[in-house]
């Protein structure tokens, strides 16, 4: 066998035994074993997130408290971000949106010259409903929730007192603005719910009070004890 063949293949196996030696030395060097516990766990809550969302969604806002104590100025400033699609002044035109002069209280889908969507139509019941203050605020803070189909495309205004506010201006912009709520019934309202008082655990409901011992007729004598 030539010379040179035997060099390399001699050169080709020492490489490999070097190779070898280093990995097995590495091996031995850096191996860890694998802990028997792990040091800490990430464990994700299901439904935890949708639980809280829903109970988000589900806590509606009663704007007519708000409204007693609202800021119309502070209102102007809110509807500049309604601006671009609304015009408020009397007479004014439409644009994107219908214009909403007398806008508390109007029929909902009946401005003159404006081309509804057809959700809006369905909502509005042929004009049966109307824009209350209710209707607005729950409509301002979340259209398409509110109008399922509308072709408003606002993402709405999420702050109570915001909405009391652009509502509290919109109502300006009338020739008659539209009473306020009823400060007591307002008011009364969220108080109402959970007045009614149980008795503490242990204690028995208070007794009615005995029926009024009934009076002898005239002339008949008193019953004896």
């Amino acid at each position: 066998m030539n010379s040179y063949v035997n060099m390399g293949v001699g050169a080709f196996l020492g490489t490999v035994f070097v190779l070898m030696s280093v990995s097995i030395a590495s091996e031995g060097i850096f191996h860890s074993e694998a802990p028997e516990k792990e040091g800490f766990a990430i464990i994700a809550e299901e439904g935890t997130s949708e639980a809280g969302a829903g109970a988000q969604e589900a806590a509606e806002v009663d704007i007519k408290p708000l409204l007693l104590k609202a800021d119309a100025a502070a209102g102007e400033t809110v509807f500049k971000k309604c601006a671009s699609c609304h015009t408020v002044d009397k007479g004014g035109a439409n644009k994107v949106g219908p214009n909403l002069w007398g806008l508390v209280n109007r029929p909902i889908g009946s401005h003159e010259g404006f081309s509804y969507s057809a959700g809006m139509k369905t909502f509005s019941e042929g004009g049966k409903v109307v824009w209350d203050y209710d209707h607005l605020s729950f409509f301002i803070e979340a259209p398409k929730k509110h109008v399922p189909g509308t072709a408003m495309g606002f993402a709405g205004v999420k702050k109570p007192d915001e909405r009391a506010n652009l509502i509290a201006y919109l109502r300006e912009q009338a020739d008659a603005p539209a009473a306020l709520p009823d400060a007591a019934a307002a008011e009364a309202a969220p108080a109402a719910e959970g007045t009614a008082e149980k008795p503490a655990e242990g204690q028995q409901a208070p007794a009615e009070a005995p029926a009024t011992e009934a009076k002898p007729a005239e002339g008949q004598p008193a019953p004896a004890h």
